[in-house]
C-alpha cells in the first residue's frame, strides 16, 4: 500500500505543481486553490508513506518522478525547452530513481 500512496502523492505534487504554474503568481485563484489541496493531499499521502518507507528514498522517488512529469508537462503544456544537457540532467534523475528501486534493498524498512 505504501507504493500506491506514494504514486498518488506523485500525482497531487505534479497536478499541484502544474497548477502553481497556470495560477500565474496566484493571480488566477482557482488555479492557485488547485494547487494548494493538491499539495496538501501530496504532503499527507507522503507522511503515511514514510511510516514504512526511508525518507531519503521515498523523497528522491517522489521528486524525482515529480521533476520527469512537470517537465513533460512543462514541454507538452506550456512550450518549455529544454537543451541537450537539460535532457541529461532528467535522464540522470529517471535513472536513478530506477537504480534505487530495482537494485536498491533501502525503499522499505
Amino acid at each position: 500500500m505504501p507504493w500506491l500512496y506514494l504514486i498518488l502523492a506523485i500525482f497531487g505534487e505534479v497536478i499541484g505543481t502544474t497548477a502553481l504554474k497556470a495560477s500565474d503568481g496566484f493571480s488566477k485563484w482557482s488555479y492557485g486553490g488547485i494547487s494548494i489541496i493538491a499539495y496538501g493531499i501530496a504532503f499527507y499521502l507522503l507522511s503515511i508513506v514514510l511510516k514504512t518507507m526511508s525518507v531519503g528514498v521515498a523523497y528522491a522517488i517522489w521528486s524525482g518522478v515529480g521533476v520527469a512529469f512537470v517537465t513533460l508537462i512543462g514541454i507538452v503544456l506550456f512550450g518549455q525547452k529544454l537543451d541537450f544537457f537539460g535532457y541529461l540532467g532528467i535522464a540522470l534523475i529517471v535513472s536513478g530513481v530506477a537504480v534505487l528501486n530495482l537494485l536498491s534493498g533501502s525503499a522499505t524498512h
